[in-house]
């Protein structure tokens, strides 16, 4: 079976100009997806997809394969389901697994989970979730809690589910048969979601997602937990 990891890379961005190639905590954004797919030690080929051949040195300098895609598929317009089926009329794979270039944080070890996770439930598609438990609505409706009660404690709520699309992944053959018959094929076949850890949601697309990502990457270790003074003598009076 094989199994590739394409790394979408166009040029141009609405909210944070060329992201991909913004520098963080001393390389280009794009560098830390490439690392953790090579880390992942999962896929046959890591394959840069852009629009825009000055990727292609990006490729070069991490020695992963490049791809160079239409024009047309670079625009802001673009939907994902375009850019896949192009990718998979190009490049043969059984697997392959859409890795986010904007979603710095996300591991290697993580990664390779998902993709297993994949494997194990056969699964056609699988989209990476997050789940949180906070009072949710959609167009001004309660969707987790009832307005007319005593207010529900955050730890008895359903969790909501959201996708945030650090990874995306799919077999190609019911991908491509999905796209040819109904012009669609991002959700195709039996779908699964892989909950991520909280770090990997994180995805850069404004300024303050770069500040956010550089402090993270920056912190050489985890801080001493520590508490205000005032606790020992709370706990002093509470032994028994």
């Amino acid at each position: 079976m094989k199994i590739i990891a394409m790394v979408p890379a166009r040029i141009g961005s609405e909210r944070l100009k060329y992201k991909n190639l913004r520098m963080l905590a001393g390389k280009p954004v794009i560098s830390y997806v490439i690392d953790a797919a090579k880390n992942a030690k999962i896929f046959d080929e890591i394959i840069i997809n852009s629009d825009e051949i000055i990727f292609s040195e990006i490729a070069k300098r991490h020695e992963v394969e490049f791809y160079l895609r239409p024009q047309i598929l670079g625009s802001s317009i673009t939907k994902s389901d375009e850019v896949v089926f192009d990718f998979l009329t190009h490049n043969k794979a059984d697997i392959m697994v859409w890795v986010n270039p904007i979603a710095p944080l996300q591991s290697g070890s993580e990664i390779y989970k998902a993709v297993n996770f994949m494997i194990d439930n056969k699964l056609d598609t699988v989209i990476t979730s997050k789940k949180e438990s906070f009072h949710s609505l959609c167009d001004g409706i309660p969707i987790n809690f009832k307005i007319d009660e005593k207010f529900a404690k955050t730890q008895d709520l359903k969790p909501i589910e959201s996708l945030v699309y650090s990874l995306m992944m799919w077999r190609s053959k019911t991908f491509l048969e999905s796209y040819k018959l109904k012009g669609h094929g991002m959700l195709s076949g039996n779908v699964g979601f892989f909950e991520v850890d909280k770090k990997s949601t994180i995805k850069i697309s404004f300024e303050e997602d770069l500040n956010f990502c550089e402090a993270w990457l920056n912190v050489k270790q985890k801080s001493e937990i520590k508490y205000d003074p005032i606790l020992d003598i709370y706990l002093n009076n509470n032994e028994s």
